[in-house]
């Protein structure tokens, strides 16, 4: 994919359509965070079910040609209009979708990992790294103080709880002090994501509803909860009842929160990509606690989960290729 401002008639598409990479959403990179949890759901399909090994394979290729298209596109926006993405990083809102830079770095290794250990434990490291001094940004901007309770909207998660996807991704780390590690970004996760939850309901709650063009990231309300559920099982080495809890609560929150996502009257923007991770999540959590329950009921909740993940992200895709087709995503 080439960018708009690299073709010999950028000038030229840039003033007639005001296209330019400068537009260039950091949100998209939600779209790898999915992506990679959707394969990381089939690879547990297929051992647990049956799936066929190639299709989680075949989905983590196309995960990674993703990343590093979208990460090549972000890397044109920051050399050639640094301006815009400082912009984009202080902004209130759209700050907080940086923490999927950090997050898709995590779930890579995991994705990355059954082919080739070492890039897995140093994709993991520049994760870790990334997640801990974005999530200690994050919280350094709150105590500032004077934060308007109108941008405690949900992508205030991402960053803050980010560091929950350390010990979902690093529980096979072989290094002595992984296990310390992974126990400690544990606990940060888990507090902030208590501390943000309570802010991000007050406001919904004794506020106006949220604007239509940011009405898909109500889902990420579900990611505290199923990707607790995912770190909290590996901290712990298996899956007890405090974890059941928290799958349980997920899923509730899922359903209370599809009906006003999905609906018509929100059109399809890159920002749709903020429904596709916590859906995953919430996927993997579901065959993770169907295989420790060995439940039928269970099993056909995780398959329809699957199931309903997998259609949302081809769609999703399909959409997003008619935005980059149709030259719109960079304007």
């Amino acid at each position: 994919m080439s960018s708009p401002s690299t073709h010999p008639a950028a000038p030229v598409l840039s003033a007639r359509s005001g296209a330019s990479v400068r537009h260039l959403p950091v949100n998209l990179f939600g779209a790898v965070m999915s992506l990679c949890g959707l394969a990381l759901a089939w690879r547990l399909a297929h051992r647990s079910l049956g799936a066929p090994a190639w299709l989680a394979e075949a989905i983590s290729i196309f995960a990674v040609a993703v990343f590093v298209l979208v990460s090549f596109a972000y890397l044109s926006k920051l050399l050639r209009h640094a301006d815009a993405v400082y912009a984009e990083f202080q902004h209130p809102v759209a700050g907080n979708f940086f923490g999927t830079i950090v997050i898709s770095l995590l779930l890579l290794s995991a994705v990355v990992e059954p082919h080739n250990a070492p890039l897995a434990r140093g994709i993991w490291l520049a994760g870790v790294l990334s997640t801990f001094a974005l999530s200690w940004l994050a919280m350094s901007r709150l105590l500032k103080g004077q934060v308007d309770a109108a941008h405690a909207v949900p992508a205030m998660l991402i960053p803050g709880v980010a560091t929950l996807d350390i010990p979902v991704t690093g529980t096979h780390m072989p290094m002595a002090w992984a296990a310390e590690l992974n126990l400690m970004a544990g606990a940060v996760g888990a507090v902030l994501a208590l501390v943000l939850l309570v802010m991000i309901v007050s406001r919904l709650v004794h506020r106006d509803p949220l604007a239509l063009g940011i009405t898909p990231s109500l889902m990420i309300l579900v990611a505290p909860f199923a990707v607790g559920f995912l770190a909290y099982s590996n901290i712990t080495g298996g899956v007890d009842r405090f974890a059941g809890v928290l799958f349980y609560f997920g899923l509730f929150m899922f359903a209370v929160l599809a009906p006003k996502v999905f609906r018509p009257s929100v059109a399809f923007t890159p920002a749709w990509w903020a429904v596709g991770f916590p859906m995953a999540a919430l996927a993997n959590a579901a065959l993770r606690y169907a295989e420790f329950r060995a439940s039928q009921p269970l099993w056909l909740l995780a398959t329809l989960l699957l199931g309903l993940l997998s259609g949302v992200l081809a769609v999703l895709t399909l959409r997003t290729l008619q935005l980059v087709l149709g030259g719109k995503l960079f304007r």
